[in-house]
């Protein structure tokens, strides 16, 4: 984890009020998380750090995009991410961070990581169900979707015909009453 070193802020030297990070994602800051569900990457990430005498807070605007694969055609497409992400950072007997927006520092710590904050940032952007935007509009032409197109069901027959066994239980209730 070498390369996440420049993640890392010096917050003792710093003086109160605001300072700005930025920090440039592509896929190598993805592969010392073991993460490979995205073919390429680039966001653009800016840190608004405002350091406070009890306490920090933070403020990641994440910018760019993902390549990902379209869950219905296997196409790949660019997936924009846009997110914000604040965080309060305050001080404490120990390391603690339970709560998603309070991060809990010892009282000792110098400096810390934000690497894994950008993380999550942007792998929680990016929707669940990924579909190209060309699948959406209707415009997209590839062998999978026209498979997909062919085996669809074009109508459902519905018959009204029920299980005997339900009606033999039916005539249950019908006969007790006369």
């Amino acid at each position: 984890m070498k390369y996440l070193k420049e993640f890392n802020i010096p917050f003792v030297g710093l003086k109160e009020g605001i300072h700005l990070f930025e920090y440039e994602i592509d896929n190598t800051f993805f592969k010392a998380f073991n993460y490979d569900e995205f073919e390429s990457s680039s966001v653009k990430i800016t840190l608004n750090f405002i350091k406070k005498s009890t306490l920090f807070e933070l403020t990641f605007t994440a910018n760019g995009y993902v390549e990902v694969p379209c869950d219905v055609s296997n196409e790949l497409y660019k997936q924009d991410v846009k997110a914000v992400l604040p965080l309060v950072v305050n001080f404490g007997p120990e390391f603690n961070d339970d709560n998603e927006e309070i991060l809990i520092l010892p009282h000792e710590a110098y400096e810390f990581n934000v690497a894994q904050y950008i993380y999550e940032l942007i792998v929680l952007s990016v929707p669940n169900k990924r579909v190209h935007p060309k699948v959406l509009d209707g415009t997209m032409d590839s062998e999978a979707l026209d498979k997909l197109r062919e085996l669809e069901i074009k109508e459902v027959k519905t018959v009204e015909e029920t299980d005997p066994r339900w009606d033999k239980l039916k005539n249950l209730i019908t006969e007790k009453k006369t």
